[in-house]
């Protein structure tokens, strides 16, 4: 990487445009960056890196203040550099992220950072987001930014720190410079492996805690294993079969006395089961016997039963003959009396006599033809009726329907009358709400401009109370610089004045004098008590530098308070504060009635045009309710004259009855009497011609069945019920008589005819008793197999998962050990981790290249040396740095080095590691680098040495930048880019040898 231009603007301490030209200052590969302290020599080399990756090394990049206080407001803080990197020449512009006031009204707002990268030697398309430049620029640099903070700006205090810091410190630098992130992915990686094989062995070992669980509880132990869990569950299991063999040997006993309980039991139940049936067999006998007479008597009752049932069923059914005549002589008598009294009947009824003939039957029906056939005019004049009631009620309808349009009519009309009013008040309203609207940026901005210049008022009366106290610390420092200058003259002068007696103490007898040579000093001068000495110069000059120097800084605060004074009055803060309230409250109460009233135009312009359509349908619908008005009464005087012709053949058809319908009903009355009446009169002269019949067949019935007469035989019935409770009871008797001669004539209850009774309660409780004794056996038989049939299954599976461990726990034992190691613990003795080992190597590369250098700046004396010794209390090791006094031979800390000696380390370090990090990032030809500060705590032999190995780094055509105050510089370099701090902002002056 090879520097031609850079330019910056509005960055930093720099208000304008400043423009450095590298090419020419680095003609001789060598220049010097100088200036007062604060002047922006650094801020250089923050551009540099800026311009490169859009960040700036240190502490700096978290101020974020990289936008310039001295620029004039509006200026946008720019970085321009021109550069060859890997060959491409190319130009890369950066604005970074900064708050800049509004244009209108106060405030600030948020400029996003910008950047672009042009190629200059025409291949390649430019690139203008910042992503793609950072990609491209880190592959070219071939180094992350951290890296090249530390190998092209070597910065100042940073490899001091290095040097003497601890191992854990250290290690995180190199760890910054060097991708270590493969070899952590390694470590991350057998970590992972180990928790990994530890969560499937304690899964497994889980799987073997359950198992052995499972055989404790299938045993019916509570205790666990107390060897080998194998061999004692295959103990288990052995004593579980012993204890089954013998169960089972138990069982088998108590079956067989229980069998022969339990026939026993059976013959004595047998027994006694035979002698009952006996004893029950003799008993239905004898009270079979008994009741002979009683069965005859059933038997008599049953057969008059059965010869009266034929007589009783024919008198049954002349007796329903007779009523059923007298029935329907009393339905002749009411239909008749019916017809009578209805107008129109009794001309009907007096032709009539008992029992009907011929020819009074043809009278009923010519009678009922008549009506009939009225009728059926009269449902013609019936259903014009019908048809006049529906006319009357649309009729009505109509007219309701007139009285309703002509309601809505005016309805419409007093509604179109108040709609001119409400359209000019809607119009009105969404006026207002678009001025409203229209004003409100105003408004805003006049409240914007209110709370800047309050919120500037109450910051103000700060300020100025500030810059009381800061003139206070100007003054009293301008007068403590006065006086220390003032002392500093004074024994300046004192000095100047006793200068003879000072070169008098110098004076040796023999030795040519200073100032006239002559060897001999006849009278040199005496000095006196108010005698000045160098040191007392030379104290009094670096207090009179330190009070110039507070000075410098109370005036620099004090002027930065009146800018920031000047600032807020600009933006209206001098003002009285409660006027200032008091607006921005007036303009805070204006924006909120215009943003309210704004935020309506929405509503009130739909309300507008919805008063427009309602305008425009309410027209349209009065005319349309003029158009029905006309039809409904066209339609009510056309239906009025037909209702009126209908009602009057309505009149006309119903005579003498009230309406048409009641004649109709009474003349349909009048004929269904009449049929009625003639239906009845037939069915009660057959009626009373059945009835005469039946009841001479009875007689005769009851004759032939040897009842002297009707009511005899009709006694003699019995019901079903009756007949079916005699046979039951008689066929009951025979079935026990016949029950009981067979269950005596049985061998087997014969057999036991003279036999003892039988005690059945002592057979049963022998026989009950040795049946728990075979539950209590089959029990704890079942119990046995069940605990060896889970044993079995249990030690089965305990055997199969304790195959499968024994690998799995070497195997996680090998890999936790190597785990362990990798990590810098366990066996490796030097606590080093494979991240640790991989920056060992890096910084042993860094030592051997540093110490080439140290050797050449300390004159041979000092060279790094490289321990990879553990660290204490168990740190990791590998990272040790120690320095080799080739005086004395010692080895010693870093920490003992003078001021010089350590920057002299810290240089050769830092170059070295600037090597190392070159070739780790692919070799990377870096032509250009800085280095900032350090070289005041040299001398001039050692100086020299320094140099001496800066010429060598410009060998090759590099360039090197040193940064640096020291005086003595100006004379060895010539060319020199001077950065001069002013009030307004700083410059730049270059000055090429």
């Amino acid at each position: 990487m090879r520097l031609h231009r850079l330019e910056v603007e509005a960055f930093g301490p720099f208000a304008g445009s400043v423009e450095v030209d590298f090419d020419r200052l680095g003609a001789d590969g060598l220049f010097l960056l100088h200036g007062h302290t604060g002047a922006g020599k650094t801020t250089v080399l923050d551009a540099v890196a800026f311009a490169l990756y859009g960040t700036v090394p240190g502490a700096r990049k978290d101020g974020k203040r990289l936008l310039s206080d001295h620029a004039p407001a509006g200026s946008v803080p720019t970085v321009t550099l021109e550069a060859t990197i890997a060959g491409r020449h190319l130009r890369l512009v950066r604005s970074p992220e900064f708050e800049r006031p509004k244009r209108r009204g106060s405030g600030t707002i948020k400029e996003n950072a910008k950047a672009t990268l042009t190629w200059l030697d025409g291949h390649g398309e430019n690139l203008s987001r910042i992503p793609d430049i950072a990609d491209e620029v880190g592959r070219l640099m071939g180094m992350s930014a951290d890296q090249f903070f530390q190998v092209v700006l070597l910065p100042q205090g940073e490899f001091a720190k290095f040097l003497r810091a601890d191992t854990e410190e250290r290690g995180q630098l190199l760890e910054r410079l060097f991708d270590t992130t493969r070899f952590e992915t390694v470590e991350e990686w057998f970590l992972d492996r180990r928790r990994t094989s530890a969560h499937e062995l304690d899964e497994h070992q889980r799987a073997v805690d359950v198992l052995l669980a499972r055989v404790a509880t299938a045993a019916g132990i509570e205790g666990g294993a107390d060897a080998d869990p194998v061999t004692w569950a295959h103990k288990l299991e052995d004593e579980a079969r012993e204890t089954r063999d013998l169960a089972a040997d138990d069982l088998q006993k108590a079956k067989s006395r229980a069998k022969v309980a339990r026939d026993a039991l059976t013959e004595a139940r047998r027994v006694l089961e035979l002698q009952n049936r006996r004893r029950r067999a003799e008993t239905e006998l004898d009270t079979h016997a008994a009741g002979a007479d009683q069965r005859a008597e059933l038997v008599a009752e049953l057969a008059d039963a059965r010869r009266a049932e034929p007589v009783a069923t024919v008198a049954r059914d002349a007796d329903a003959a007779r009523a059923k005549a007298a029935a329907a002589a009393r339905n002749v008598g009411a239909i008749t009396d019916g017809l009578r009294a209805t107008v129109g009947g009794a001309d009907l009824v007096a032709e009539l006599s008992w029992p009907p003939t011929a020819d009074e039957r043809e009278h009923i029906r010519a009678g009922i033809r008549t009506w009939r056939d009225e009728i059926v005019r009269l449902d013609g004049a019936l259903a014009e009726s019908v048809a006049a009631e529906r006319l009357a009620v649309e009729v009505e309808q109509l007219r309701a329907r007139q009285a309703e349009l002509t309601e809505t009519g005016a309805a419409l009309s007093r509604e179109r009358d108040q709609l001119p009013l409400a359209l000019r008040e809607a119009e009105k309203a969404l006026d207002s709400a678009e001025k409203a609207r229209a004003a409100l940026p105003g408004l805003v901005d006049t409240r914007d401009r209110a709370a800047d210049a309050a919120s500037a008022a109450a910051d103000l009366r700060t300020r100025r109370v500030e810059r009381d106290r800061l003139e206070g610390a100007a003054l009293e420092a301008r007068e403590q610089h006065q006086d220390a200058r003032e002392h500093w003259l004074d024994l300046l002068q004192r000095r100047i004045a006793g200068m003879a007696a000072e070169l008098a103490g110098t004076l040796e007898d023999g030795v040519a004098c200073q100032v006239c040579g002559s060897p001999e000093h006849p009278q040199p001068a005496e000095p006196s008590e108010l005698s000045v000495t160098k040191a007392d110069e030379d104290k009094a000059r670096a207090a009179e530098q330190k009070a110039a120097a507070a000075l410098t800084t109370a005036t620099e605060k004090l002027g930065a308070a009146e800018r920031a004074i000047d600032v807020l009055v600009q933006r209206g803060g001098d003002g009285d504060a409660d006027e200032l309230a008091q607006a921005l409250s007036a303009a805070e109460t204006a924006v909120g009635e215009a943003t309210a009233l704004g935020n309506q135009v929405e509503h009130r312009s739909a309300s507008l045009a919805e008063l427009r359509d309602r305008e425009s349908r309410l027209q349209e619908r009065s005319r349309d309710v003029g158009a029905d008005a006309a039809t409904v009464a066209e339609r009510i005087a056309a239906s009025r004259t037909q209702l009126g012709e209908i009602r009057a053949r309505v009149s006309q058809a119903a005579g003498d009855d009230p309406s048409v319908e009641d004649r109709r009903a009474r003349l349909d009355a009048l004929a269904d009497a009449a049929s009625e009446l003639l239906d009845a009169r037939d069915a009660g002269a057959g009626a009373e011609s059945a009835a005469r019949e039946l009841a001479a067949k009875a007689g005769a019935f009851a004759g032939d069945a040897g009842f002297g007469s009707i009511d005899d035989a009709v006694a003699a019935v019995r019901p079903a019920a009756r007949w079916g409770e005699i046979e039951a009871a008689l066929t009951a008797a025979r079935d026990a008589e016949v029950g009981a001669r067979r269950v005596l004539d049985d061998p087997e209850v014969a057999a036991v005819a003279d036999a003892e009774p039988v005690e059945l309660a002592a057979v049963q409780q022998a026989h009950d008793a040795a049946a728990e004794v075979v539950d209590v056996a089959v029990a704890a038989a079942s119990d046995a197999e069940r605990r060896l049939l889970d044993l079995e299954r249990y030690v089965g599976q305990l055997d199969k998962t304790a195959e499968t461990i024994a690998p799995m726990q070497a195997a996680h034992e090998e890999l936790a050990a190597l785990a362990e190691v990798i990590a810098g613990r366990g066996q490796n003795a030097r606590k080093m981790s494979l991240r640790s080992y991989v920056l060992a190597a890096r910084l042993e590369e860094v030592a051997v290249s540093a110490s080439a250098r140290l050797g050449r700046m300390s004159a041979g004396r000092y060279e790094f040396v490289h321990s990879d010794e553990a660290g204490p209390r168990g740190r990791r090791g590998g990272l040790g740095l120690d320095i080799r006094d080739d005086y004395t031979g010692v080895v010693r800390s870093a920490k003992t080095l003078s001021g010089g000696e350590s920057f002299l380390a810290s240089l050769s370090l830092a170059l070295g590691l600037a090597d190392v990090v070159a070739a780790e990032s692919g070799g990377v030809v870096l032509d250009t680098m800085f280095i900032d500060e350090g070289f005041g705590t040299l001398d001039a032999d050692t100086l020299d040495s320094v140099m001496g190995v800066l010429d060598e780094l410009r060998d090759g055509g590099r360039v090197v930048g040193i940064v640096s105050h020291v005086d003595e510089l100006r004379q060895r370099i010539p060319s020199r880019l001077h950065v001069i701090r002013g009030r307004t902002g700083s410059a730049v002056e270059m000055v090429a040898g």
